[in-house]
């Protein structure tokens, strides 16, 4: 245990970079935990691939469950390809980042990621920064201004709710799945005065806790403004010529979401930034073996 803390000592007072060599996976877990608790803030850990990223994201729950651990992977699909990624990681990202926006950097967090993730190129902090949507229990909200909320930031419509990123409307009743929560949420309305937040199990679809309100964080990084739509038909006429009979350029002009639109993100923005905006310069970097 002294030698435990006297490692502590030196990761967190350590100015530059530090080399931890002959600790197991799993150990590594343990010390990037003790870490991140001694010295708060962020805390992220680059993982050499998905695999080894879900086992330490793992080990980091177990080791430490009173820290927040996020997972910020990479598409599971080529470079501008007609596919987009799969619609949990889409919308494991867009939350991750989302939270990465907050002003209040003093609580202490754990995210991993890949080597992958880390290449990819993501919209301006500001832009995501106002993609979150707080439904309070008692808040005057209106259901027309939520759905279209859930519908501007990547949520897809269904009969059943049963994966992140999904929402149903029934009646005065909206159901959505917030990514980053274990359960989706009922949204229940008297009008435009939002009633009630309660969880439910979305296999039973019996409501199980009542809540005070529900964070519903953005499922993906394309936001589909009207603001957005326009810079995008301006930079794609731009980079290929006039659009004629462009299947892509119809959609998003239409306010669609086509498949594979999330590799023509540069083009719905004025700029991107790259995650190590999002971390800022005090963040504890740490690099898995062979990453």
């Amino acid at each position: 245990m002294a030698a435990l803390s006297e490692t502590m000592k030196q990761i967190t007072g350590a100015p530059g970079k530090l080399t931890i060599g002959s600790a197991p996976e799993g150990f590594d877990a343990l010390l990037f935990c003790d870490a991140a608790r001694a010295r708060g803030g962020l805390n992220v850990f680059v993982a050499r691939d998905d695999a080894r990223a879900s086992t330490f994201a793992g080990a980091c729950r177990f080791f430490a469950p009173d820290i927040e651990t996020l997972r910020m992977p990479a598409w599971d699909c080529l470079p501008y390809d007609r596919v987009s990624p799969a619609s949990d990681i889409a919308a494991q990202r867009a939350a991750t980042l989302w939270v990465l926006t907050e002003e209040n950097t003093s609580a202490t967090r754990i995210i991993v990621t890949t080597v992958n993730a880390l290449t990819q190129r993501v919209p301006p902090r500001e832009a995501l920064r106002q993609a979150g949507f707080e439904a309070r229990s008692g808040a005057h909200i209106g259901m027309e201004k939520l759905t279209g909320h859930l519908q501007l930031n990547g949520y897809a419509r269904a009969g059943t709710v049963m994966e992140p990123g999904d929402y149903a409307v029934r009646g005065g009743v909206v159901d959505v799945f917030p990514p980053g929560q274990n359960e989706p949420v009922r949204l229940d309305f008297f009008g435009d005065t939002l009633e009630s937040v309660r969880s439910f199990d979305p296999q039973s679809q019996r409501s199980t806790i009542t809540l005070d309100k529900a964070t519903l964080a953005p499922v993906s990084e394309i936001l589909l403004t009207p603001k957005s739509i326009s810079r995008f038909r301006t930079g794609f006429v731009s980079a290929f010529g006039p659009a004629q009979n462009d299947a892509l350029y119809d959609a998003v002009s239409a306010g669609a979401r086509p498949q594979g639109v999330e590799h023509w993100l540069p083009l719905f923005y004025e700029t991107t930034e790259t995650v190590f905006d999002y971390f800022g310069p005090k963040a504890l970097m740490a690099l898995d073996h062979l990453a």
